[in-house]
């Protein structure tokens, strides 16, 4: 399982919007094929700050399933015009740290 981490730089006063929008775009995610769940969380010192944070069962279902179909062309027409600059995407691994 790896998760994909976005900082997600809304630009000012687009929030409600950007909000409404990601509510309609989750369900296009919440469809991939390696989906586990996601998370948006905006950040408390800076209001037009989001945090998304999506589960996927393998780093492919995110880089190649998600991104490279037809559904993340929808997605991007949803999203992409909230952002500035453009967020940047990263993947982590779980880290065994032996407790259990």
């Amino acid at each position: 399982m790896i998760l994909e981490s976005a900082v997600l730089p809304v630009k000012p006063t687009l929030q409600p919007g950007f909000e409404e929008a990601f509510r309609q775009a989750s369900a296009i995610i919440s469809s991939m094929q390696g989906y586990i769940r996601h998370e948006l969380h905006r950040c408390m010192e800076n209001g037009n700050q989001y945090l998304l944070l999506v589960w996927w069962e393998t780093l492919e279902d995110h880089t190649v399933g998600f991104r490279q179909s037809e559904q993340y062309q929808e997605w991007r027409k949803l999203l992409h015009h909230f952002y500035e600059p453009f967020p940047v995407v990263e993947h982590y691994s779980e880290v065994s740290l032996g407790t259990g």
